[in-house]
């Protein structure tokens, strides 16, 4: 059996890399609504303030890629019953994270980018449930990368601390996952 690093490359994988590169853009926050750091992120600079909206923007088609993978996932037929359940509320929990994102780029004066209209998804690979939950870890372990490096590259510390709030729960995604699939769910002292 596949790696799931192994199986697929996806854009969500790369987004922070290539985002950082060209916009200074990197990945996501994770508020609860209704959080004071909110109001604290309004005070930010202008140029600092944009470059924030610009992570969060990134983070935001990010969760929407995932969102859509999960959908693929669980109308493929391929996942058992209790492994759809959980499938669902991973997306749900994506679905929150956009959610959030996109609130606060709407409370930061910002405007979310545009999406692609659909996602080229490796479908001929997903034979077995087994190749869905490789294709959702793959996918779980680029947003943990990129919420990794994006944590440094907020203006304003609020987010940061938030980034790693969703940064938690994408590594514990990727471990149930791995888990699943009979690997290591933690395979390092280090992420790397």
């Amino acid at each position: 059996m596949n790696k799931p690093e192994q199986l697929i490359i996806t854009p969500r994988r790369h987004f922070l890399f290539d985002g950082l590169c060209l916009t200074l853009s990197g990945a996501a926050i994770g508020l609860m609504a209704g959080n004071s750091r909110l109001a604290l992120a309004a005070n930010a600079s202008s140029e600092a303030q944009l470059t924030d909206i610009r992570i969060l923007g990134t983070a935001w088609l990010a969760e929407r890629e995932a969102i859509a993978a999960y959908q693929l996932g669980a109308d493929s037929g391929l996942l058992q019953p209790e492994v759809l359940k959980v499938a669902v509320s991973f997306q749900g929990h994506h679905k929150e994270h956009a959610d959030l994102l996109a609130a606060t780029v709407g409370q930061l004066g910002g405007t979310l980018p545009a999406g692609p209209a659909d996602y080229t998804f490796p479908v001929d690979q997903l034979k077995g449930q087994a190749d869905v939950l490789t294709f959702a870890a793959s996918l779980e372990r680029g947003a943990v990368s990129a919420y990794a490096g994006a944590i440094p590259l907020f203006d304003n510390r609020d987010l940061s601390s938030a980034a790693a709030s969703i940064l938690a729960d994408e590594a514990m995604h990727w471990a149930v996952l791995r888990s699943v699939l009979g690997l290591d769910p933690v395979p390092g002292a280090f992420f790397s």
